[in-house]
C-alpha cells in the first residue's frame, strides 16, 4: 500500500469520525496524488472536509466539495418534483441506494453522487417516461436493460428501475418480487422502503454485483461502515445471516464488515492478515466502479 492510499484511508477515517487530522501530516501530504486517487474512488468531498477541519486548504478539493454539495442539492429538489409527480398519478416508487446513505454521512455533501437510483412500478413505464420528458429530462435508455436513464443538463442523472437485478444475474429470483419486502412511507400513499436489514443485504448484493466483475472501490466500505455506525445495534443480525446465504454472499458480508471496521473506526492503520491485503488491493485498484 503506497503513500497516497494510506493518507487516504486516514482521512476517510477522520472525516466520517470527527476527527480533525494531524496538521503537520496533512501539510507533508502530496496532495496531487492523494487528490488523483480520491476521484478515482469519488471521495474527494470526504476528504476536503478532513482537509479543512487540518486547516488546509487545497483548490481542487475544495471545487469537488463545493460540486458534490451542489449536485446532492440538486438531486434532492428534482427527486421531490419526480416524486411529487408519481404521488399524483399513482405511481409507486422507491428511492435506493446512495440518496439513502448520503444521509447518513456526518455532513451534506460527504457523501459523492453519481446519480439516483429509483425502483418503480414497471406497468407504469411509458407514463413514466412522459413525467420524465415533461421535467425536461432526455431519455438515454428506455426499455433496454433492467433500468431506464434520463439525463438532464448540467449534471442530473436518475436511473430508474423497473428491476432491482437484471434476468442474467444470480440475484435475479430473490429480488424478482421486491414488494414483497418494501414497506409503505409514512405520509405517503405511492413510496416505499427496505427495513434496515433489507436495505443492508441489498446493499450488499449491489456492491457483490461490482465486486465479482470489474471491482468495486473504498466508498463502497465507507459506505458499509457509515451504514452499520448508525445502524448496526440495532439490525437483525440473524435475519441478514440467513437472507446473505441464501444469496451466497455470506462470506462477502463478513470479509466486508470486517475490513470496513478494521479500516475506519481507528485513524492507525491495522495490521493486516495476508488475505485481508489482498482484498484492500483489489478495493485500491479497482476504483469507484470497477475496472
Amino acid at each position: 500500500m503506497n503513500n497516497a492510499a494510506k493518507d487516504l484511508i486516514y482521512l476517510l477515517s477522520c472525516a466520517v469520525n470527527g476527527i480533525m487530522p494531524d496538521t503537520a501530516r496533512v501539510q507533508a501530504m502530496d496532495l496531487e496524488q492523494l487528490y488523483r486517487l480520491s476521484k478515482a474512488h469519488t471521495l474527494r468531498a470526504a476528504v476536503f472536509i478532513a482537509l479543512r477541519s487540518a486547516g488546509v486548504e487545497n483548490r481542487s478539493f475544495h471545487q469537488a466539495y463545493n460540486k458534490a454539495v451542489r449536485k446532492n442539492v440538486m438531486l434532492d429538489v428534482e427527486r421531490t418534483a419526480i416524486f411529487e409527480r408519481f404521488e399524483q398519478q399513482g405511481i409507486w416508487y422507491m428511492p435506493l441506494k446512495g440518496s439513502i446513505l448520503k444521509e447518513l454521512y456526518p455532513e451534506n455533501g460527504m457523501r459523492e453522487m453519481a446519480d439516483n437510483d429509483v425502483l418503480y412500478d414497471s406497468t407504469r413505464q411509458a407514463e413514466v417516461k412522459k413525467i420524465m420528458l415533461s421535467l425536461g429530462y432526455t431519455a438515454e435508455s428506455v426499455g433496454k436493460t433492467h433500468h431506464d436513464v434520463y439525463m438532464k443538463p448540467p449534471v442530473l442523472n436518475f436511473e430508474l428501475h423497473t428491476l432491482l437485478f437484471g434476468a442474467a444475474s444470480d440475484f435475479y429470483a430473490y429480488y424478482q418480487n421486491p414488494k414483497r419486502l418494501m414497506i409503505p412511507d409514512v405520509g405517503s400513499k405511492y413510496g416505499f422502503h427496505f427495513s434496515d436489514e433489507d436495505f443492508y443485504v441489498y446493499m450488499l448484493a449491489h456492491e457483490y454485483k461490482h465486486y465479482s466483475a470489474g471491482g468495486t472501490g473504498l466508498r463502497s466500505l465507507l459506505d458499509c461502515y457509515v451504514f452499520l455506525q448508525h445502524k448496526g445495534d440495532t439490525l437483525d443480525w440473524a435475519y441478514i445471516n440467513e437472507q446473505t446465504e441464501q444469496l451466497n454472499i455470506a462470506d462477502f458480508e463478513r470479509e466486508q464488515r470486517e475490513l470496513a471496521d478494521k479500516f475506519f473506526s481507528s485513524v492507525t492503520l491495522p495490521n493486516l492478515t495476508e488475505h485481508e491485503q489482498e482484498l484492500l488491493d483489489y478495493y485500491l485498484t479497482s476504483c469507484t466502479y470497477g475496472t
